[in-house]
């Protein structure tokens, strides 16, 4: 019987959902960051653990325009004296 890789019981056939090439309790599968529940394949991973796409991923993990929670200039860009 495989075992959830978050509360690390074993997972049953009709509680199961499959990501990420495990076997998880519906509950146990949380975004690592905001503990925001996530459907399987609808999620983000990142070494193994999965993140919600926005912002949980995007902010930890995305190019650096997008931590800051924007894709434009950064804010000190527009407060340099002219």
């Amino acid at each position: 019987m495989p075992k959830c890789p978050t509360c690390n019981k074993e997972v049953y056939f009709a509680e199961k959902v499959s990501s990420l090439g495990k076997d998880w309790h519906k509950l146990c599968l949380k975004c690592r960051e905001c503990n925001k529940l996530l459907s399987s394949g609808g999620h983000a991973q990142h070494n193994g653990d999965p993140y919600c796409h926005q912002p949980c991923y995007a902010k930890k993990f995305g190019p650096s325009g997008f931590r800051g929670g924007s894709s434009t200039a950064p804010n000190s860009y527009y407060n340099k004296p002219r």
